[in-house]
């Protein structure tokens, strides 16, 4: 175990690892919510995914796709999730 999943529980390290997979959320934010900066966040994912599935995510993190970085997303995205997405509550998806 690394230093970087050492302070985090399994429910962190899951919500970070989701974070990351996210387009829509940047670095900056996983920053303000775990304090966790982006070459963290590249370590705690190598760490963590099999290795496919780091190269599959840093391909797509690196593409024109993504928007993980502030710098790189079009000024009219304002949100970190899209507006037709569910809430989640308790691991469930919420029923309308």
């Amino acid at each position: 175990m690394t230093v970087e999943t050492k302070q985090f529980t399994e429910r962190d390290l899951d919500r970070i690892i989701e974070m990351a997979w996210e387009d829509r959320t940047p670095f900056e934010a996983i920053k303000f919510q775990f304090n966790l900066p982006e070459k963290e966040v590249i370590k705690l994912m190598r760490y963590n995914l099999k290795t496919s599935s780091f190269k599959r995510w840093r391909k797509r993190v690196n593409s024109g796709v993504s928007t993980k970085h502030l710098k790189k997303r079009k000024p009219d995205i304002t949100r970190f999730k899209c507006s037709r997405q569910k809430a989640i509550s308790g691991n469930k998806i919420s029923k309308r």
